[in-house]
Order: C-alpha cells, then structure tokens, then sequence
C-alpha cells in the first residue's frame, strides 16, 4: 500500500462518515479533528481532503479508481461499511452510498450485502448484555492503575474491586481486538463499549438505554463514528501502510498504535463512566469533556503495562465467537 492508496481509503471513510447528511455538529468536529490529528502524524494533507469531501469536491468514482489491488477494493468496502454502522443501523442515505460503493468497487452483490448485515447484526448488539469473559484470564488490577473519582455511600456501594476488573478487562479485550486484521474486530469495540457503560450504570442503580450512553460518549467527546474513523486512522499509522494481502484484504504490519488508543479509550469511558454514575450525574458537560481527558492521558501511560496481556488476549480470540456472544446468539 502506496500514501496514493491510504488517502483513497481515508477519502471513502470520511465519504462514508458523511453520507447520512444528518452529522450533527459536534460529530463533524470530531472527524475534523481526528483528520487534523492524523495529518501530523503521516504524509497525507487531511485537512484538505477533509473540506474536499465534505463539500462534494471529490467524486466517489475518482477515488475507487486509485485502488488498483482487489485486496484493497475490499479492505475500502469493508471500512465504509464501519464507518457506517459505527452509530447504529445505517439509514436509507448510507444504504445508497454502500450500495453504490460496492458497485463502483466491482464487488459481487451477494457477498457485499452479507458483510453489510454480519456488520449490523454486531452494531445493534444488545447492550444489556453480559462483558464478555474470556477463559485463561485472571486479572488483577495494579494499584497505579486504580482510578479516583466520587464513591456512593458504603451501603450502596457497588463491589469496586469488581468494577475495576471488569473496565481493565473490556479495555484489554478491545486493545486485543485491534491486534486482529479483520475489519470486524474492530466493528466490534464501539458495542463492547456501550455495554461497560450500561453494566457501570446498573451497579450504581442506573437502568440506561441506547440513546443515553451514545449521548453520555458523545458529551465525553468520544463520539461514535469519530472514534471509528480514528481507530483506522491510528491503525495507518501503526502499520497498515505495509503490506496488504490480496483477496480478503488483511493487512499486516505493527498495529500496536491501534490498539493502544482503544485500551485508552475503553478504559477511560470505564472510569468515567463510573465516577459519572458513582456521583449521582452530577457532573456537567465540561466537567465530563475535562475528566475523560484526564484520565485518557493515564491511560496511555498504563497501556504499556498491560502490552503483555492484550498480546496473549489477541492471540486466543475466536473473533467468531466473540461476535455471537455480543449479539446474544
């Protein structure tokens, strides 16, 4: 894969990120942000590709043409298609766009509708659901890795030692899950998160729905398709420059910037999250947006120290397993 190749994909996601026509403002900033952020950090000038797409400057058509590797061709699809479903199911308007991205990639019909509903069946995943455990794991939560934050009353408290294990779990699983080449696992990490602050909300005595938890991430500044868009933005970096295997379009390559930002990010939305809920929702939006900052800032530090057990996670996961546990079959 060529720097002509990563802008081409970069282009269908943020083609895709747009294509509901429905972004709110605050969602927007975010991809302009991430493009910002992630145009410092390789050789492609996001900003303006960013205002290029956003104002229609870019064909679709132009963009596919760059991708000249059937192995890419997929790989493109494959994260439209995220991008897309990374809020929940895609509407009408986003249904067009992959129906003719596909088209314009040249990919069977069949087999592109599969994905598309293999990757919606895992976004809609219930978030009443139980954390996935995984076997062979027994975590214990290091003392530099235990978060402040406001405690409820002793009688009401719920098991802390419980809740820490259950965030440092969900933050390893997801850095593991970006270790994986499959586009699905990372599908995977947006519901992974919404069910940690669902779990969080109940042990403090909070029933919580869908529409709370995206606005509860998207007032943290974590929105939803953002976050997807960065997530394969940080796996550029990380390696997916390198060599991209043909057919299923995997790639290879250190993917360990990828999997950082989502150990940071899950277990930061873990405790805050929990902080949140702990001290009655007392918190306002900027005092939200200035904790998850704080604590993501840690988080990054402690990512290092948990490196080995993502490694091992990554190394026994059944990514086929895993989603049919997430969607409750």
């Amino acid at each position: 894969m060529n720097i002509r190749h990563a802008r081409s994909l970069v282009a269908i996601c943020l083609m895709a990120a747009f294509a509901d026509g429905r972004q709110d403002t605050g969602e927007r900033e975010h991809v302009r942000k991430v493009a910002e952020s992630l145009g410092r950090d390789i050789e492609i000038d996001f900003i303006p590709l960013y205002q290029a797409v956003l104002l229609g400057r870019v064909s679709l058509e132009d963009v596919v043409a760059e991708l000249d590797e059937p192995g890419l061709r997929q790989l493109a699809f494959e994260l439209a298609v995220g991008v897309c479903e990374a809020d929940g199911r895609h509407s009408a308007e986003e249904t067009a766009f992959l129906g003719r991205l596909s088209a314009a990639l040249g990919l069977a019909a069949g087999s592109a509708e599969a994905f598309i509903h293999e990757a919606e069946a895992v976004a809609e995943a219930p978030e009443t659901g139980a954390l996935i455990e995984l076997p062979g794991f027994d975590l214990q939560v290091r003392p530099d890795a235990e978060g402040a934050g406001p405690r409820v009353a002793a009688a009401d408290a719920p098991d802390e030692a419980k809740l820490d294990r259950m965030i440092l779990n969900a933050a390893i699983l997801n850095g593991a899950l970006e270790l994986l080449p499959q586009s699905m696992a990372s599908m995977a990490i947006i519901p992974l998160q919404v069910r940690l602050v669902y779990r969080i909300g109940q042990a403090h005595g909070q029933e919580l729905d869908r529409g709370h938890i995206k606005d509860f991430l998207a007032t943290i500044g974590v929105g939803m398709t953002g976050q997807y868009v960065e997530q394969f933005g940080r796996k550029l970096i990380g390696g997916l420059l390198g060599k991209v295997l043909g057919g299923a379009g995997r790639a290879i390559g250190s993917q360990a910037t990828g999997s950082a930002f989502s150990f940071a990010t899950t277990w930061a939305i873990g405790k805050v999250a929990r902080q949140y809920y702990a001290g009655g929702r007392t918190l306002d939006a900027a005092g939200l947006k200035q904790s998850f900052a704080d604590v993501y800032a840690q988080a990054r530090s402690l990512q290092a120290r948990y490196a080995p057990e993502i490694a091992q996670r990554a190394r026994t996961l059944d990514l086929g397993q895993l989603t049919a546990e997430l969607r409750g079959r």
